[in-house]
């Protein structure tokens, strides 16, 4: 019989695939993390709709559709809501606002998340606030949330450069490989040094 989800068994097995202990983020920063992606969602929905109703308002609508599109609306937005996060999780594993937070959605064994379990913990976390957030107390308490869970996924740190930082360091480290190999003069090699050289560190006699 396998173990339970969240139980000590899978957990240190979990601990052994990433390399270390399990360590859970805790909800401070996945709040801060949710807030920058509900910011950014919003933010495209608000301008999607300002765009709708200047189409709109050039080609007036009836009272009777204004319900149907009211409904189009909701249904567009819950897609676009679910479609930002599996996106995400499924392809880096990190939102936006998990970027910000340097966090990152990972399986028990450290790996990327598929999209169908992806989706599973958007259904979750959507379901862990019906009717209050009780699905998220047990993260304060070093437990995984109802979504991590449901979906057997985890939220780990993820400490990495600024995008500044990364730049500069991939400059670098093409600067470096672009530089010649020094090359030693023979002048400065007795017979036996230069007999010791592979062929290729030889000089070529001139003509």
């Amino acid at each position: 019989m396998s173990s339970p989800a969240g139980s000590p068994e899978r957990d240190a097995a979990a601990g052994t695939a990433l390399g270390e202990p399990v360590r859970y983020v805790g909800l401070v920063t996945r709040m801060v993390s949710w807030g920058v992606d509900e910011l950014l969602i919003n933010l495209v929905a608000l301008l999607t709709g300002v765009g709708v109703a200047l189409v709109a308002a050039i080609f007036p609508i009836t009272k009777d559709l204004r319900p149907v599109f009211v409904v189009i609306g909701g249904v567009v937005y819950v897609l676009w809501t679910a479609s930002y996060f599996v996106a995400f999780w499924s392809t880096t594993g990190q939102t936006p606002g998990a970027r910000f937070m340097q966090v990152r959605l990972v399986t028990p064994t450290g790996g990327r998340v598929k999209p169908p379990r992806a989706l599973v913990r958007w259904i979750g976390m959507n379901a862990a606030l019906i009717p209050l957030p009780w699905g998220f107390v047990p993260i304060p308490f070093g437990r995984k949330g109802f979504p991590d869970w449901l979906a057997h996924t985890r939220v780990i740190e993820a400490s990495q450069l600024s995008i500044a930082e990364a730049r500069r360091q991939r400059l670098r480290h093409a600067r470096d490989r672009s530089k010649p190999a020094p090359t030693v003069p023979d002048i400065e090699l007795s017979a036996d040094r230069k007999a010791e050289l592979p062929p290729a560190s030889r000089s070529q006699p001139t003509d």
